[in-house]
């Protein structure tokens, strides 16, 4: 019998380049982004390159992607006990980000593919009153874009995008992060490009940006920042915002650079990964997997199923059946949160909301991690582990 000796949680060491220009700033000292004089700093550097590759007008780099989620609600202008949307398939520093700006969180529900429901949006909209929606790009899984920026339109309603799982994602050939008026990255370390926490915070409006670059802790040396707005913009920022500390500092973003140089390329041997998983899975009748639409483009770093079938106990079984061949499963549908499978009902901060439609979803979808550091071959392998699990588990409910 086949067992995964891989690990699911170690990623890939990082370029030589990055380690190269880490020792040299640990060697200088100077790891404050403010501390390089005239020199352009490494965050700046950063901030203008990933601009640049994302495709948009201005990037602010900061601590985590939780606090740009955070910072863009700030800047944007939610006041305490505003409606947030968002959805209600998604990870505590979303409705964490949105509680921390003093906003209320709103769910929508998910449909059978995990992605936002429209009609449940357009209901929830008009109940709310909300004007802004913090949509999760959940695991990787963009919703119809189009569709999506057309009932915002029609319900005037601005966009913030949540796209800690879809750095390199596109729709229509549009990159994610450009359909709303901020989008959000992480560079934590499970996230496209790692430096252990780090986030970005994207946007063409030079208000929110301004807004933002100063509330970040910028003092009043915005004007070294590699991709913000003109000095103007800061005219009334610089005097309103409160400092909320959250800098990306030298290090990180020395370690970041040569990382996104290679991020197109990285996107692909994902891609490679997932494929031979899903191939895998998909011999199987049991196992439910997304048929992704042709306008998307994806980054394979997870993958999600759902066995629609199964009762609890057999999901329990699956989970137990996968890991004694060394392949972890994260369940959402469990009782009780488990590492990073938190769900709404977890979040108590937040009044509780009926979401009938994402709990079905939810009690049969599992996930696994694709790092880099495991083979296509092994890919392959996972892939037949979870399928002779599934079959294990089904059988063993059948005959118990």
């Amino acid at each position: 019998m086949q067992r995964f000796e891989g690990d699911l949680t170690q990623q890939e060491g990082l370029p030589d380049a990055s380690i190269d220009r880490a020792i040299e700033l640990l060697r200088s000292g100077r790891l404050h982004r403010y501390q390089t004089g005239d020199a352009e700093s490494e965050a700046a550097a950063f901030e203008r390159e990933f601009a640049a590759w994302q495709g948009t007008e201005y990037c602010l780099a900061c601590t985590s992607g939780g606090y740009a989620l955070f910072l863009a609600l700030l800047a944007y202008g939610v006041k305490p006990g505003d409606a947030v949307l968002t959805n209600a398939y998604t990870l505590a520093p979303v409705p964490g980000a949105i509680a921390h700006a003093g906003g209320r969180p709103v769910f929508v529900e998910c449909d059978d593919d995990t992605v936002i429901d429209l009609a449940d949006l357009e209901v929830k909209i008009k109940q709310s009153g909300a004007r802004v929606l913090m949509v999760s790009h959940m695991r990787g899984h963009l919703v119809d874009m189009d569709a999506l920026i057309a009932i915002l339109t029609a319900n005037g309603v601005d966009l913030i995008e949540d796209c800690a799982h879809t750095m390199g994602a596109a729709w229509n050939g549009t990159r994610s992060g450009n359909f709303g008026i901020a989008a959000c990255f992480s560079t934590q370390t499970y996230k496209h490009i790692n430096s252990g926490e780090g986030g970005l915070l994207v946007s063409r409006d030079p208000e929110l940006i301004a807004r933002a670059t100063v509330a970040s802790g910028s003092y009043m040396l915005y004007e070294r920042h590699g991709a913000g707005p003109e000095t103007g913009a800061f005219d009334g920022a610089r005097f309103q915002m409160p400092n909320c500390s959250g800098r990306m500092d030298e290090l990180r973003a020395a370690i970041l650079r040569p990382q996104l140089a290679q991020l197109d390329a990285q996107v692909e041997r994902w891609l490679e990964r997932y494929r031979a998983v899903e191939s895998a899975l998909s011999r199987s009748n049991a196992a439910r997997l997304r048929d992704r639409p042709a306008q998307e483009v994806f980054v394979g770093s997870s993958l999600q199923f759902r066995v629609t079938a199964f009762s609890p106990a057999q999901c329990e079984a699956l989970v137990r059946h996968a890991r004694a061949r060394g392949v972890e499963l994260k369940w959402f549908g469990a009782p009780e949160p488990h590492g990073y499978t938190s769900r709404h009902d977890s979040w108590r901060y937040v009044s509780a909301q009926t979401l009938p439609e994402t709990e079905r979803v939810l009690s049969t979808l599992f996930d696994i991690r694709i790092p880099l550091t495991v083979s296509v071959a092994d890919c392959a392998v996972i892939g037949e582990i979870i399928v002779a699990a599934i079959a294990v588990a089904a059988a063993a409910e059948a005959g118990g």
